[in-house]
């Protein structure tokens, strides 16, 4: 008979004292790096997965429960705190909160360590992978990935225009038709999309592969799938410019084609991991 492994709820009511004093410390000093990040969550359209990656993360590891044999090292674990803190320190006086939020996690991960030791954190790898992802990107790196994808957006949506028979001239990032232009702003430069499917890519991989290579072709994969199909967004959006009505460029119908390219993504990424899965089974039915 195996006896299972305590959950998380039960370790809870175990942990010692210090443990408990540990925790509140923990909110104290992270206070307000929790606080904006969850406001720029929810007011910040391209920080919005967090929203979603950090529920699921916190489910993810609920549902592991206690990694076996998992053993407190609180040496180990108030080290890293007290590095933790200190970034902490540092970012909070150069104001940067991307920094600030790193060491938000990194404090999570010497908490956890203090009560439940290093394997309770290799347990939990995937949500805390994915609580990773959920920390903004720093404007400065944000507006240096998307102007690129602005231009590789552009240079497809041109290319299949041109396709098309569709009389175009590319400046840029702006699509010149006949009357008009299209300017491929950084909302469309799919930087967005890319994000949220790099995030997908890694949940997708975490509960269906098993094996660190597939997982890494899933994630490797969102990058063009994101690429190609933000192209054919801007493909889209010019053709219905120019043989249907110049208002399709904009409002509703150009937002209703981005979350329609984007389920398209999460489609391909579903298939592609399915074939991931099979051929990983293949592999381990196949003698050496």
């Amino acid at each position: 008979m195996q006896v299972a492994a305590p959950g998380v709820a039960e370790s809870l009511r175990k942990a010692p004292a210090s443990a408990i004093v540990a925790g509140l410390a923990f909110l104290i000093l992270f206070w307000h790096p929790l606080i904006t990040l969850g406001r720029d969550w929810w007011t910040d359209a391209e920080a919005g997965h967090g929203l979603l990656l950090a529920p699921i993360a916190i489910f993810l590891a609920v549902r592991r429960g206690r990694a076996p044999e998992a053993r407190s090292q609180p040496v180990f674990g108030l080290a890293i705190l007290v590095g933790a803190v200190l970034l902490r320190y540092v970012a909070g006086l150069a104001s940067e909160l991307f920094t600030m939020r790193l060491s938000l996690v990194a404090g999570g991960v010497g908490l956890i360590i203090f009560v439940a030791g290093l394997k309770q954190v290799l347990h939990w790898w995937l949500p805390t992978l994915l609580l990773l992802l959920s920390i903004p990107i720093p404007m400065v790196a944000l507006n240096s990935l998307a102007f690129p994808l602005q231009l590789k957006a552009s240079q497809i949506g041109a290319a299949l225009l041109d396709w098309r028979n569709v009389p175009v001239r590319l400046a840029g990032n702006v699509i010149m038709l006949p009357g008009q232009s299209l300017f491929v702003t950084e909302a469309c430069s799919g930087l967005r999309s890319l994000t949220a499917l790099l995030a997908l890519g890694v949940l997708i991989g975490g509960l269906w592969l098993r094996r660190i290579w597939s997982r890494a072709a899933l994630v490797t994969m969102a990058i063009p799938v994101a690429m190609v199909l933000n192209g054919l967004r801007v493909f889209f959006t010019g053709f219905l410019v120019f043989y249907v009505d110049p208002g399709l460029g904009e409002g509703v119908m150009h937002y209703t084609e981005g979350w329609f390219m984007f389920m398209i993504a999460f489609a391909i990424l579903g298939v592609v991991a399915w074939g991931l899965s099979h051929l990983e089974r293949l592999r381990r039915t196949v003698p050496a």
